[in-house]
């Protein structure tokens, strides 16, 4: 049996998998938001579950941030009670056995690639277009973190190809100007909208007004079409995967999947373009059954 576990900045979320990917346990608990309340938290989770299951569980953990390559310890998490842990180590030894732990982009990417809408491919690129944008690469089923931790960070590279429409005056949270997760993540897209005059609380009223032919709604869809192409040549140019899974709030556009293919090719070196771009399977669930796979069946 092997144990996910989910920690966001809200709730810590549970699940056993057995080897064939069959639920056998979950639950969900509210994040405590304080650092040694949360070890307990997960610890008295996983407690839980292998009494529920009556087995004994190896345990993957996917978090909002990334181990420091240099330190171990977390960084880069906007659960910033976290920020500075040693968190595998304490949780170690508090559960006295081995964890693994990876952001919680790549437990998207494990997941689909492990059982989801990846499966049978060899490299995975799993995007993430939710309140941010996030990405992770997985090679033969395996998690790639890169040597600095930061493997599929996509969304903190500058978005290609500027026009003078894509130009604007929004600083990214890490700093930079001009970040992909600037245009293209659920936020990037609704301002966005905004700056062409439009009125919308959320993107899912966009795309309502999509629907109704809204003129303002169809060019900034159109904008951000072009500018997912964009960004993901980057991707295609320099990893050429197998497959990309789109996850996070906006994967659930079905017209992205019918219309970004006709954008992509004019960005991709050669001009031609045959990577399927899919929408993941597990949804919501991909992240905490991807901490469970960070366990490869067998070990």
């Amino acid at each position: 049996m092997r144990i996910g576990i989910d920690l966001g900045g809200t709730k810590i979320e549970a699940i056993a998998l057995s080897d064939n990917g069959e639920e056998l346990f979950r639950k969900r608990i509210a994040t405590p938001k304080e650092y040694w309340p949360t070890v307990e938290a997960i610890s008295l989770l996983i407690a839980d579950t292998e009494q529920a299951t009556h087995q004994f569980g190896s345990i993957g953990i996917g978090i909002p941030g990334i181990l420091s390559p240099v330190t171990n310890r977390v960084k880069n998490s906007n659960s910033t009670w976290l920020n500075g842990e040693n968190l595998q180590q304490d949780l170690e030894d508090k559960l006295q056995r081995a964890v693994r732990i990876t952001n919680d982009a790549n437990c998207f990417a494990v997941s689909e690639a492990t059982d989801g809408a990846g499966k049978g491919h060899k490299v995975v690129f799993g995007a993430i277009l939710g309140t941010g944008c996030g990405g992770g690469v997985v090679f033969n089923g395996v998690v790639h973190d890169g040597r600095n931790g930061i493997s599929g960070e996509w969304g903190h590279n500058p978005l290609p190809w500027l026009s003078e429409d894509d130009i604007h005056d929004r600083s990214c949270f890490c700093g930079r100007q001009h970040c992909i997760e600037s245009y293209i993540s659920g936020t990037g897209f609704l301002a966005d909208f905004h700056s062409l005059g439009g009125k919308a609380k959320d993107c899912q009223e966009i795309v309502a007004l999509i629907n109704h032919g809204n003129t303002i709604a169809c060019l900034a869809f159109v904008r951000f079409i072009d500018r997912l192409a964009r960004a993901l040549a980057h991707v295609i140019n320099s990893l050429d995967p197998d497959i990309i899974v789109l996850g996070g709030g906006l994967s659930n556009i079905d017209e992205i999947y019918q219309e970004l293919p006709k954008y992509l090719p004019q960005y991709i070196f050669g001009k031609e373009c045959d990577t399927p771009i899919v929408k993941n399977i597990y949804g919501a669930s991909s992240g905490v059954r991807g901490a469970s796979w960070l366990w490869p069946v067998g070990q």
